[in-house]
């Protein structure tokens, strides 16, 4: 058994250029609800889940993203109900949130 059972990486980076980026999308505050939320629930910490920030996964295009390790479940999100459904469906009890897919073809 690993560490953890799940981790759920954020996007935060920032283009200074203009660039599309998971940085235009307040994704901070999704990474804070998150973070506060699976810590409410009781899942951090060892043998449960870890919330973490990441720079770029260069999959800009559909920003912005989150990726659930060890399974490597791309997200997408718009708001907190949508975060909320990935901490309910995936994290809690392992069923992904198929409306939320990146679709694995979305790069830079």
């Amino acid at each position: 058994m690993s560490y953890y059972q799940r981790h759920i990486f954020f996007c935060l980076n920032q283009r200074e250029n203009g660039e599309a980026c998971c940085g235009q999308h307040q994704p901070q505050a999704a990474f804070d609800h998150c973070k506060v939320r699976v810590k409410s629930l009781g899942l951090a910490g060892p043998g449960g889940v870890r919330v973490n920030k990441a720079g770029c996964f260069d999959r800009c295009a559909g920003a912005p993203v989150a990726v659930v390790y060890p399974e490597a479940v791309w997200y997408t999100y718009v708001d907190r109900d949508d975060i909320d459904e990935i901490i309910d469906s995936h994290l809690l009890h392992g069923r992904v949130v198929e409306r939320l897919l990146l679709p694995p073809d979305v790069g830079r």
